[in-house]
């Protein structure tokens, strides 16, 4: 079995530790299926965690058949058998009787820690780039490749270097259905585009645990992809100006990945901004850089940027600490990209209501209490999609 690159670790039902290790099975001679190749040029995002440990040796088969949890206290294993169907399991079953659990064995409560493994999420997602085209024609001449996206990833001694956005786990109301729930999700784009074709996210919560599902956005409609929103936060000047300041203090600026949040009908583009000294170790998170249809702001916190993009709030024009002067941008394609001052700020009511609720959910959050948050997040989504259509009133 080889294991994913990204164990996380859980507080389970009586306080211990454990760590959750994803195993797979894999196979190089299942019939009629094409190896993962790495050496592809869409494979860029199978490459950053070093994936050949997983997919090496022209790998044609694959499947997430055991989960490995470790007590982190004393390094007790278990091994639960998640796949009953996997001929490759039943086989090492057979070889070894004592070795693996079946999935009934393990509490409701860790069971609802799992999540879906971003390795197989990754290899997934690298094959459905060619494997989305369903006309055989189109399939053979490759008329419509995806790849994945790109993020400016800019050091000090590499100013031009770039990297594919990574998959991200959120905890997202999913178009069409009720309530939220724990996803992964990453965007993909066109071949030789820049613009967001489509978002690809796996199911993590419940019966819903190990579903797939892919978002397909109008080919006639512009969709700003990771790469155009990065353009758009260079060619603010004030952003800009910022950053390329903090840049020749002997720090470094350093970004985030770039989170793109499904909102109702749109996307909402999220970046954090770090510094990291010359000499130092420990980047510090300085900016939230929020995009969303033709408006791009940057603020020192997220509460502040999310409040600054769908309306303006009272704290916007506080001070931050030690002294250091907020950076408020803002871009309107209305106004032909020029920079507006927002010295006067308005809080609607409607705004100041989206704000209470993003706060009262985090506190759910670092409490624990996520039945209040799911219903927070859902009513923050119905005000800030209320938000975006103009609406300032807070109503039944």
């Amino acid at each position: 079995m080889r294991l994913d690159s990204d164990p996380y670790v859980v507080i389970d039902e009586n306080g211990r530790l454990k760590w959750i290790v994803d195993a797979y099975t894999t196979s190089d001679r299942y019939p009629y299926s094409r190896p993962v190749n790495l050496s592809d040029n869409a494979s860029t995002i199978l490459d950053r965690r070093n994936l050949a440990t997983v997919v090496r040796d022209n790998v044609n088969y694959i499947r997430n058949s055991v989960k490995v949890i470790v007590d982190a206290y004393d390094g007790t294993m278990e091994f639960i058998a998640m796949d009953d169907t996997d001929p490759v399991l039943t086989t090492y079953r057979n070889i070894y009787p004592n070795l693996f659990a079946e999935r009934d064995t393990v509490s409701a409560d860790l069971v609802s820690h799992f999540r879906y493994p971003i390795d197989l999420f990754d290899v997934q997602a690298h094959m459905y780039l060619a494997y989305h085209m369903e006309s055989p024609s189109v399939f053979y001449n490759r008329e419509d490749l995806w790849r994945f996206p790109v993020r400016k990833q800019a050091t000090a001694a590499d100013p031009n270097r770039s990297s594919a956005v990574e998959p991200f786990y959120t905890i997202v109301s999913l178009p069409g259905e009720e309530g939220t729930e724990f996803v992964t999700i990453l965007p993909l784009t066109p071949v030789n585009k820049d613009n967001t074709i489509a978002w690809i996210a796996a199911r993590s919560d419940g019966e819903n645990y190990g579903k797939l599902l892919v978002y397909n956005f109008p080919k006639q409609s512009l969709i700003y992809g990771p790469s155009q929103i990065e353009a758009r936060i260079d060619q603010n000047p004030v952003i800009s100006q910022q950053l390329t300041l903090w840049s020749q203090k002997g720090s470094n600026v350093l970004r985030g990945n770039l989170l793109v949040i499904p909102l109702s009908n749109s996307l909402l583009y999220i970046q954090p901004v770090y510094l990291r000294a010359d000499q130092g170790e420990l980047p510090e998170l300085r900016r939230v850089v929020v995009a969303y249809e033709n408006e791009i702001v940057m603020e020192p916190t997220l509460d502040l940027a999310l409040a600054a993009i769908f309306g303006e709030s009272d704290s916007l024009i506080e001070p931050v600490e030690r002294g250091e002067e907020v950076v408020s941008a803002q871009v309107s394609s209305d106004s032909d990209n020029t920079t507006t001052d927002r010295a006067t700020p308005i809080a609607t009511p409607l705004a100041r209501h989206a704000l209470t609720l993003y706060r009262e959910a985090e506190k759910a959050l670092v409490a624990g209490d996520w039945a209040t948050y799911g219903e927070k997040q859902t009513e923050l989504e119905a005000a800030l999609l209320r938000l975006s259509q103009g609406e300032t009133l807070i109503g039944e």
